[in-house]
Formats: structure tokens, sequence, C-alpha cells
């Protein structure tokens, strides 16, 4: 399972193929019909000690025996090198894979980003550069806000995306709502269980959001098992390891309390009948406890002592 928000938002492509559809249709381009999807080794190095990884490369097969090359690249800030890193994946793959175009895809989740990576990179004299590269980026700008439930139930993959891409707004709640919402009409366990560690795993680094999500998976609403599930099962141990831990301090100082007043009791020669052993004993007040504490001091029987209630404060004293 992916372990982070730059995986998620890349990766969501491996688990998801329907997103490549609509990255082409939101990109403008067109559209590229039935495809079989099928993973390729993203490692690019060549011969020489040079290591070239792109983060995730696909491979789409058309009925006409020709497809595409999906190079996909997370993005989270400006980057000098990448130009130059992009352009090699491109020539790299299209020199390798004579029979699929290779098409470079880079995601963001902040719209300074995304218009950084949409270039154009001229590579080359400044006069007149060689190669311009342009790549083809989803963002903020372009990739839709989904705050309909219908639409969401109907494209879940899509919806899921949003949310991923629009984790740094302040208005994701409203698409996290609608997700769980559209999660809720779903049937399949393991689908929403994919769906939920996938969107807690792209917005860890967003802690409103991640907070957001973990609540909405909480609610009782979902039979969960992927780690959002264990996460959740963790933070309950630890509210319980806490609660646990305060009751055991508060029985300690109950028992402590109880054992120093029979102390008391026994050194001063008062003794208590078995009525009033079990009435002490049993006590869970330790204002009373404290009350009963102070009377065994100077009382000279048990019933002196062991008062209904310790007294109400007067009015303090100027």
């Amino acid at each position: 399972m992916v372990n982070s928000p730059h995986e998620a938002l890349h990766r969501a492509f491996r688990q998801f193929p329907e997103l490549f559809g609509r990255a082409f249709a939101l990109l403008g381009l067109p559209e590229p019909g039935a495809t079989v999807v099928s993973d390729v080794n993203c490692d690019l190095t060549e011969v020489r000690p040079v290591e070239r990884r792109v983060d995730t490369l696909l491979r789409l097969d058309g009925p006409d025996g020709r497809g595409y090359l999906l190079a996909v690249e997370s993005q989270t800030a400006d980057d000098p090198e990448k130009a130059r890193s992009w352009a090699y994946y491109l020539a790299y793959l299209a020199n390798r894979y004579r029979d699929h175009r290779p098409v470079l895809l880079v995601l963001c989740r902040d719209r300074a980003t995304a218009r950084w990576a949409a270039g154009p990179f001229r590579i080359g004299h400044p006069a007149g550069a060689n190669l311009q590269l342009t790549p083809f980026v989803l963002g903020p700008d372009n990739v839709p806000f989904i705050t309909d439930v219908e639409q969401a139930a109907a494209d879940l993959p899509l919806t899921l995306f949003s949310a991923l891409t629009h984790s740094s707004d302040p208005r994701i709640g409203e698409i996290l709502d609608v997700l769980a919402a559209a999660l809720k009409k779903t049937e399949d366990d393991d689908a929403v269980t994919v769906y939920a560690d996938f969107t807690a795993s792209g917005l860890a680094d967003s802690p409103t959001a991640a907070d957001h999500w973990r609540k909405l998976m909480s609610s009782g609403l979902f039979e969960l098992r992927g780690f959002v599930a264990e996460g959740l099962r963790e933070e309950g141990r630890e509210e319980g390891r806490d609660e646990g831990r305060d009751e055991g301090r508060d029985e300690g100082r109950l028992q402590t309390q109880i054992e120093q007043l029979l102390q008391l009791l026994d050194a001063r020669d008062i003794p208590l009948t078995e009525a009033q052993h079990h009435h002490l004993t049993t006590c869970r007040d330790t204002d009373l406890l404290s009350h009963w504490f102070t009377r065994a001091l100077t009382a000279g029987a048990a019933d002196e002592v062991l008062t209904s209630a310790p007294p109400e404060p007067g009015p303090a004293s100027v």
C-alpha cells in the first residue's frame, strides 16, 4: 500500500486505470479509446552509473497495436533540474519503445507548482532552443472540485483524485464528505477499503484534511480492514490506555485514602462494625474520605467519623 501523499498521487493511476481517460479529457487530448493498461519498469537507468527513475510508468495498448507510454510524475515544488530529467525520460522512451507514444503527465497539488510545471522549458541556445518541453499538468486549476454526491458515486476514481489534488484547499472537507457518502453507496467492501487507504495516504501531510477523513471513517458506518482501520484501532487503543491510566490513578488514590483511614482508626482504637467497615471500604468519594480522616483525628467512636457528607464550605472571611 502507498505510504505517502507523493506516492498516492501518481500511483492512483496504477490502481484506477479509469483515470487515464479522465486525464486525457481534462487535458483536451483525444480519447485513447479501449486500452489495456499494464505496469512497466520505471527504471530508466542507462548502463552508465546514472540512475533515472520516473515515479510511475505505464503502458496503454490500443486495439490498433499502437498505444502510449505514460510517465507520471508527482511534483510538490519547483525544481530547476526536472526539465532535463523529463526531457531525458521522453527521449529515452521514444527510442526504446518505438510502437508507443511517450506522454509526460505531471501531477501537482498547488497552483504555483502547476503553473511552473507546465513550462515551456527550453533546452539549448537561449536565442533558439533545440528542444522545448511542455509537460501535461493536472492540478487544482483543471481537476474538478467534486462536491456532488451523485457525481462522486458515478466516478469514484476521479473523486478520489480530486481529493488528493485539492488536499490543501480550505474546503477539502466538502470533497471528503461526498467521497465518504459515495463510498457508503458502494457494496464492495474491498473497494471501500482500497479507497479509504488511498485517500488517507494522500492526505498524510495535510493534518486538517487527514483528521477530517479519520473522523468520517471512524463514524461506525464503514467496515474497514486496511491501514486506515488499523490506525483507527490504534487510536482507540491509545485512548483506552489513557482512560485506563486515568482510572488506575483514581483507584489508586482511593485505596490509599481508605488504607490510611483504617490505619488511623486502628491506631486510635476506634472499632468498626462489619457494616461500617463495608461502608468505608466501598466509598468512592475522595472528598468524603478526606472529611472522615479529619474527623477520625479527634472522634471517640466510629459513628462520629462516618458522617454522611463533608460540610459545605462557609463564606470566605475578609
